[in-house]
């Protein structure tokens, strides 16, 4: 081990760097071919994430297609007055708040709901097949599940059907705004509940078994036994994933909302991405876009750190 010399002043600070530095190094020379792994994913992260970062400059700039890449002139707030001012903005996020609270109140806790359920099953083959049930809708495109609830609640579809033997009447609800939150979230869960126990169910695995005994063994039946021990065994799982749940508030399924509303159901079913598509890619006015884009981002980082900050004080579990 290199050794560390303790001085005073600037100079054991330089020492200690150097120190440091020295045995970073001999790690990366040890795991050189571990290492090369990460370089295509941090090229990939320095292009596709950290670079369009610039861009969020046209936000304060006047930018014309054909001209120049970080705009033509400054304009300041000029972009963000107008989308404050605009009411259309406000019911696009009043929607997004909507949609985004009933996803993460209904659609958050059903995978821990169904882990739990699959975790209390005994029979090995009967749980093997609900687990890959549960996991197929995950890998179905989204298109594909677009045009599957177009087609079941079309007005000659199977849910109408059903509809129709018990009413008489038929619903077109895909036509109407009061239904889009409803087949929105019960399709995302549908879609997400199945893959999202996955993390839940391994989280289990890692519960101690001689807990559980010795609650069989204090009378505590498997209501208690969940509420006691399997519940806080998960809940650094649940916490971390609550956190990130919570950044991604504002970022509600684009492609999904794209392919299945229409300008009759605009008044719940447009939220702030699929406003951005219509203003900047349909309209070209990509400063004014940006702006909105931007703000959303500021929000969900306030709620990332928001909703850490208060899990560590609440819990002592948070992501940093």
């Amino acid at each position: 081990m290199a050794e560390i010399k303790v001085e005073t002043g600037g100079e054991s600070n330089i020492v200690i760097k150097r120190s440091k530095l020295a045995f970073l190094g001999t790690i990366i020379r040890r795991d050189w071919q571990l290492y090369s792994l990460l370089v295509l994913p941090i090229i990939y992260l320095i292009i596709f994430k950290y670079g369009p970062m610039f861009g969020n400059i046209i936000a304060f700039r006047r930018f014309m297609p054909g001209g120049k890449i970080y705009g033509e002139s400054w304009v300041g707030l000029h972009y963000f007055k107008m989308f404050i001012n605009d009411p259309t903005f406000w019911n696009v996020f009043k929607n997004t708040l909507m949609l985004g609270g009933l996803t993460l109140i209904i659609c958050f806790p059903m995978p821990i709901i169904f882990a739990l359920l699959l975790n209390e099953i005994k029979a090995k083959k009967f749980k093997k097949f609900v687990q890959t049930a549960s996991y197929l809708p995950h890998f179905l495109s989204i298109v594909i599940v677009a045009g599957m609830i177009l087609q079941l609640t079309a007005v000659n579809g199977t849910i109408n059907s059903i509809v129709e033997f018990f009413t008489g009447e038929k619903i077109n609800f895909i036509q109407q705004a009061e239904w889009f939150r409803t087949i929105y979230v019960t399709s995302e869960i549908w879609q997400t509940m199945g893959w999202g126990a996955i993390l839940y169910l391994a989280a289990l695995t890692t519960i101690d078994e001689s807990l559980y005994e010795a609650a069989k063994i204090d009378g505590a039946n498997r209501w208690k036994q969940t509420l006691h021990i399997t519940i806080p065994g998960i809940l650094p799982t649940i916490v971390v994933l609550l956190i990130l749940n919570i950044g991604s508030f504002l970022a509600v399924g684009f492609e999904k909302i794209l392919l299945l509303y229409n300008p009759l159901t605009y008044q719940t079913s447009d939220v702030i991405s699929t406003y951005l598509y219509r203003v900047g890619l349909e309209s070209s006015n990509f400063s004014y876009a940006t702006a909105i884009g931007l703000f959303e981002s500021i929000i969900g980082l306030v709620l990332v750190l928001s909703a850490n900050g208060i899990s560590r004080k609440l819990t002592e579990r948070s992501l940093w």
